[in-house]
């Protein structure tokens, strides 16, 4: 019951989480998802969380709790050290609830996305499996998802190139993707917090929390629809040949 999308490009990153956590009849529940760690000059972390949200809950408070004292994301020389070290929570927690988690039957259940950048190296982002080991996004494949991926990947399979998309349309291509989403799951919904983070710049100047009236995503929601429809009907017409039965029927009599 979630959507997480990091993308990464030439000049930064693109962070984008949706805040429903159930969706029944009559039960809706919203959190946030999305984390965020700075050190202004030095190094930026943002960390969107899937799964249980009280397993998610319980790994950011070890990871916060250890970033404030000065530790752990806060000592982390690399991303990949920043990765590892978001994995050791996750093992933490794993070690405390696995075992009666699954006594019960409920499964060990917590994927994590982290992107920002140590001074030093370029930004990058990794998934976090619930073992507690990464995965690194690529130029090749610049963008990492979580949750109901499969109705917004399409336009980012066909949309994001790392060397020349930009950054504010990186952010437009994730807007889309929850949109597409959200249209197809009603699991997965607003409020949105889209974040993009600019290379070196050390800083997180660039957010937005969108909610459902939300004018300028009802704008964007409503253009784009419109854009595709024309978009279809300006495509050539289809060639069309009798069907073959009625080849053969006219060749009968």
């Amino acid at each position: 019951m979630t959507y997480c999308l990091s993308i990464m490009t030439h000049e930064g990153l693109v962070m984008a989480s949706d805040s429903r956590t159930n969706a029944g009849f009559d039960d809706l529940n919203v959190a946030r998802k999305m984390h965020t760690f700075v050190q202004p000059g030095e190094r930026v972390f943002v960390v969107l969380t899937s799964g249980s949200l009280s397993l998610s809950q319980s790994v950011m408070n070890l990871v916060r709790a250890s970033f404030n004292a000065g530790e752990g994301l806060a000592q982390a020389q690399s991303m990949y050290e920043a990765a590892r070290e978001v994995g050791q929570a996750v093992r933490q927690v794993s070690d405390m609830d696995r075992a009666a988690l699954e006594r019960d039957s409920y499964n060990f259940n917590v994927h994590l996305l982290l992107g920002g950048q140590v001074r030093g190296e370029e930004p990058r982002s990794f998934l976090i499996y619930p073992q507690g080991n990464p995965l690194s996004s690529t130029e090749d494949s610049p963008f990492l998802q979580l949750g109901e991926y499969k109705y917004g990947r399409p336009i980012l399979d066909r949309g994001i190139v790392y060397n020349s998309t930009s950054l504010k349309v990186a952010a437009k291509y994730a807007l889309l993707s929850f949109d597409a989403t959200m249209r197809s799951n009603v699991t997965v919904g607003p409020p949105i917090e889209l974040l993009m983070y600019q290379k070196d710049s050390f800083h997180l100047d660039n957010y937005r929390r969108f909610y459902g009236a939300d004018a300028e995503l009802s704008v964007i929601h409503a253009l784009w629809e419109r854009s595709l429809r024309h978009a279809v009907e300006d495509l050539p017409d289809i060639h069309m040949e009798p069907h073959p039965e009625a080849v053969s029927q006219t060749v009968l009599v």
